[in-house]
């Protein structure tokens, strides 16, 4: 799997208000979201580091209590079990990698028709 065509992958429903197309490799998952205008992402952690670049849009992301605007060009790290949360102030098209795999996406590409 050395390339990918994330505009010809299967679309998944994330989260409401959140989807696009993944990619896994054996150790980190890649994935290409669209956030819907007005989603808010509950604060929650997890095991995986994750880093959120944004390509298009207005994202207002907190990690830890501090908050920050994200627009295109800027990026999140939010590190192993930090409490993050995040709102879409406007459409957002955003890049995700998390380290180590999110099995929890890979079952809801299996799932999702």
């Amino acid at each position: 799997m050395p390339f990918v065509n994330f505009n010809a992958g299967k679309i998944v429903k994330i989260w409401d208000g959140i989807s696009g197309t993944l990619a896994h490799s054996e150790s980190s998952t890649f994935g290409h979201f669209t956030i819907e205008s007005g989603t808010d992402l509950p604060e929650h952690s997890h095991v995986h580091e994750q880093w959120c670049h944004v390509l298009e849009g207005e994202l207002l992301f907190t990690i830890n209590g501090e908050t920050e605007l994200l627009t295109s060009g800027m990026t999140a790290f939010i590190p192993s079990w930090l409490p993050h949360s995040a709102k879409a102030l406007t459409e957002c098209k955003v890049i995700d990698c998390f380290t180590p795999v999110r099995e929890d996406f890979k079952t809801l590409e299996e799932n999702q028709l």
